[in-house]
């Protein structure tokens, strides 16, 4: 039975590896091996890598891929994503280029204010705290200026505080509710400090607020955080064309495809076993920009997730219809995004791939990552509602496959050239393999 281990953070980086590849594999060498075969030789830029977490043994690779030909109101971009999926890239691709003559990406930032909240609990009249509330709220925003100074310069900072009573659904629990505009930060630092210091005015006020009871006095900070739900921190991206443009070689006609595609979103705006797959994929060209620009991937997906729910019901975020002759597709997104601070002023393929967009401020930035899930969208239902998602996905995951059945340069050649003209699967990739190494023995 393997026993804890205590003071690990402290140890140096080749003892972890040591413990870890000792403990818990069969084969430590080639543990160690692989572990070590992923750092940088470069020891400046690998200690850069060590310090971005805890406990660092190794780096881990995605590929960092592009996909160029979007035209985004008038101006063209080659757009990185960082992504271990097979065909997210050339879907992402193949959608620009097929909007690049149909006008492009069409997108608005709609509003870029963000959620930060202090849970309490008081128990009270709520007379008095909404009394309290009003005397100590420009107190509130005053001990703040240290922290918001630099901010209010950009332009940016607090906007307003409001006091939320929830006792319907919690006793005693209230809220204040504060929202920012933060600029081309993602700004989670600056929102926090900012709600940990509304906190402790607050508590520490209520201590001599007249009016109070003993009893009421004594107000119960739970938490001060901010929130990833940013419903108010929109952008919307959208396609338009006319109807006869959307020739299919596998369709009869444009307008056939225009039905089938507009009846695919349809299912998905009241099917949330639908829904959840069908942004999914949007968020499969969401998240590999918003990773490749060092942003906060699991930050947008909760918020995405939670805004196709907002009604009530999960549901489809983007949406379709005909009108007048022309097809129109288009989505709102919450996109809380930064280009300063965090790994934006670190990562070297990060300050590649802001570079590679031109220097986008935040509200540039959400409107290109809003085009790519929106071109991955497109993608994927052109695919469902004609030859079928599989056909081209499998031909893109063929060469993962190839690699894991140990397929020399040679046999990858003549394998890429057979699938071709025949179904990819699994087994099919195998018994080819095995027919033409048989052949070759013979």
């Amino acid at each position: 039975m393997r026993k804890p281990i205590n003071g690990f953070s402290k140890l140096s980086k080749l003892d972890k590896i040591e413990w870890i590849t000792e403990t818990f594999f069969q084969d430590a060498d080639a543990a160690k091996q692989a572990i070590k075969q992923y750092w940088n030789t470069d020891q400046k830029l690998q200690q850069l890598h060590d310090e971005f977490i805890e406990n660092t043994i190794t780096n881990y690779y995605l590929p960092f891929g592009v996909a160029p030909n979007f035209l985004i109101n008038g101006k063209l971009y080659t757009i990185p994503m960082a992504i271990e999926e097979s065909s997210v890239v050339a879907a992402a691709s193949n959608a620009a280029k097929f909007w690049l003559t149909r006008g492009g990406f069409k997108t608005e930032v709609i509003s870029t204010t963000k959620i930060g909240q202090v849970h309490f609990m008081y128990s009270g009249s709520f007379d008095k705290l909404q009394n309290f509330f009003a005397f100590v709220k420009p107190k509130l925003i005053e001990d703040t200026q240290h922290i918001t100074k630099s901010m209010k310069k950009r332009g940016g900072g607090i906007l307003d505080i409001q006091l939320k009573d929830r006792t319907n659904e919690l006793k005693d629990y209230y809220q204040l509710h504060a929202t920012f505009e933060t600029l081309d930060a993602m700004g989670a630092n600056f929102i926090n400090s900012c709600l940990e210091q509304f906190a402790k005015t607050f508590r520490t006020e209520a201590l001599y607020f007249e009016s109070f009871s003993e009893p009421e006095n004594h107000i119960q900070v739970v938490m001060s955080i901010l929130s990833n739900y940013v419903p108010d921190c929109l952008v919307r991206v959208e396609v338009s064309c006319p109807v006869e443009d959307l020739n299919h070689k596998s369709l009869a006609s444009s307008e056939e495809f225009a039905h089938k595609f507009i009846q695919a979103i349809k299912i998905a705006e009241i099917e949330p076993y639908r829904a959840v797959t069908h942004n999914k994929g949007i968020m499969n060209g969401i998240d590999a920009v918003v990773l490749a620009t060092g942003n906060d991937f699991r930050a947008v997906e909760a918020g995405v997730h939670a805004y196709a729910a907002r009604n009530g019901k999960y549901s489809s975020l983007s949406h379709a219809e005909i009108e007048a002759g022309v097809f129109k597709f288009w989505m709102e997104i919450p996109l809380a995004l930064g280009t300063v601070g965090g790994l934006t002023n670190l990562h070297p393929l990060v300050k590649i791939a802001l570079e590679m967009l031109g220097q986008p401020d935040a509200k540039e930035l959400m409107q290109i990552v809003a085009a790519a899930g929106l071109a991955q969208n497109f993608a994927a239902l052109r695919s469902l509602t004609t030859t079928g998602i599989q056909e081209g996905h499998m031909k893109m995951h063929l060469m993962n496959m190839l690699n894991q059945l140990n397929a020399t340069h040679k046999e990858k050649e003549k394998i890429v050239a057979y699938f071709k003209k025949n179904i990819v699967t699994h087994s099919a990739v195998e018994k080819a393999l095995n027919n033409l190494r048989l052949l070759g023995n013979e």
